[in-house]
């Protein structure tokens, strides 16, 4: 195999151990292994353990949902291409429009309600049981939503407007009908 690179030609010749596929595409198939390493890295490092234990348990539950489905192979794939499609989807959603929205808080929270807080509310939902404070503040991590609770809560009974938290079962028999 040979190649031009701004002067004479090279040559290349691929080892009966590395073959020219492996050694161009291996190293670039690696980024997304050293990404999610390094979130985990960063966590450790930041002494974030709360962080570290929901990070943990969203992987336990990934694999454990999708490992009777698929081998080892396939349940990596799927899991690249899923975070491949959310980071695209994400950067797509947040940087259409340039200029910023004006929102309706008074239609906005009374279109929307906040599912109880629990454990399990937080865990089964990934801490969007508070889709007040989501659509309130859109950009805000999730796990943070609980800190700006009772300053929604106040603001509404300082304005009149109702802020409504059902338990899940209600939640889901409303959408229901």
């Amino acid at each position: 195999f040979s190649f031009f690179c701004d002067g004479p030609l090279i040559s290349f010749e691929p080892t009966k151990n590395v073959s020219l596929n492996s050694s161009l595409v291996g190293p670039p198939a690696l980024v997304p292994f050293y990404l999610q390493w390094y979130i985990f890295y960063f966590v450790v490092q930041r002494k974030q353990w709360a962080d570290l234990a929901w990070m943990v348990t969203f992987y336990i539950r990934f694999f454990l949902t999708y490992s009777y489905l698929l081998e080892l192979k396939g349940l990596l794939g799927l899991f690249f291409l899923l975070r491949f499609i959310e980071s695209h989807w994400f950067v797509w959603v947040t940087q259409m429009n340039p200029h910023p929205m004006n929102i309706d808080y008074d239609k906005n929270l009374q279109a929307t309600c906040n599912v109880d807080q629990s454990l399990f509310n937080d865990w089964f939902s990934g801490h969007l049981n508070f889709q007040i404070e989501h659509h309130l503040f859109p950009t805000m991590p999730r796990h943070n939503f609980h800190k700006v609770t009772p300053l929604v809560k106040s603001l509404c009974a300082k304005h009149g407007i109702e802020y409504q938290s059902k338990p899940l079962l209600t939640a889901f028999a409303d959408i229901v009908q």
